[in-house]
């Protein structure tokens, strides 16, 4: 049987997940503000060292998240320093999961050392996007993360959730707080204007449109359906602070509980 995390409450009332994709400041390349970000979040994917994340910065964001008592989750990517891993990779299988076993053991080791227990994996970037679409490369996947008996974070309705039913994985459903959608469901490029949401309006009306009413508005001003279990502002969007805080404060007027997908 397919297993899915649901959003909803026994008593009705709805809860969503907020995450936050940190830890990816490498060395003197600063990325996000991951200090002010984790009070504001319930879950958070680490980056594993091919995207960002030094081994210090790393240290200190899973310090940051027990503090905080944020949930934790790997977000491994292609070998991609250079461009934040965000340009497709064509890797065999046999390098694709030889990349992502390096990136979740690293980073479950260095979180065992700390107390603090890994709950999930999250792709990042161009290997999310990929994955999205792809079956047989989300199935690759989805049998790595099988391997570690963690859970698999990915968009919603996608061929990621599909992956995840093929191998009787655990899949939790993802929407975006801070991002455009195509009609087709997927984001869009980020080389197309709008793609990234900065409007706290806007943000906010697409949130509370998912969590709700389960759909958003495309790009093309196209209806979407989407039931999320999580919902991720990116670490890395300039007002990302801003973002949660409005986020935080909307759903506590809408009666929504913020909360981590498997408490």
């Amino acid at each position: 049987m397919f297993l899915s995390v649901s959003f909803y409450l026994t008593n009705k009332k709805m809860k969503i997940d907020l995450n936050c994709d940190v830890g990816e400041t490498y060395f003197d390349r600063l990325v996000g503000k991951d200090a002010q970000l984790m009070p504001l979040i319930s879950s958070c994917n680490i980056a594993c060292g091919f995207h960002g994340g030094d081994p210090k910065t790393i240290e200190n964001t899973l310090l940051l998240a027990a503090k905080h008592q944020v949930q934790v989750g790997a977000h491994p990517s292609f070998p991609d320093l250079e461009n934040f891993g965000r340009t497709y990779m064509r890797l065999s299988s046999e390098e694709l999961k030889a990349c992502l076993r390096y990136q979740i053991a690293a980073l479950q080791g260095m979180a065992k050392l700390q107390g603090v227990p890994l709950a999930h994996v999250k792709p990042h970037g161009a290997l999310y996007n990929a994955a999205a679409v792809d079956f047989d490369l989300a199935v690759q996947v989805a049998e790595v993360i099988q391997e570690f008996d963690l859970l698999f974070v990915g968009m919603a309705q996608s061929e990621m959730e599909k992956a995840a039913q093929h191998v009787q994985l655990p899949f939790v459903r993802e929407a975006f707080a801070d991002r455009s959608y195509t009609n087709q469901g997927t984001l869009l490029p980020r080389d197309q204007p709008n793609a990234v949401l900065t409007d706290l309006s806007l943000v906010v009306e697409q949130s509370l449109n998912i969590v709700q009413m389960g759909r958003a508005v495309s790009s093309n001003n196209g209806e979407i359906p989407i039931v999320a279990d999580t919902l991720c502002v990116h670490g890395d969007t300039k007002n990302a602070l801003e973002l949660l805080m409005a986020l935080r404060a909307a759903f506590e007027n809408h009666g929504i509980r913020v909360k981590a997908f498997s408490q």
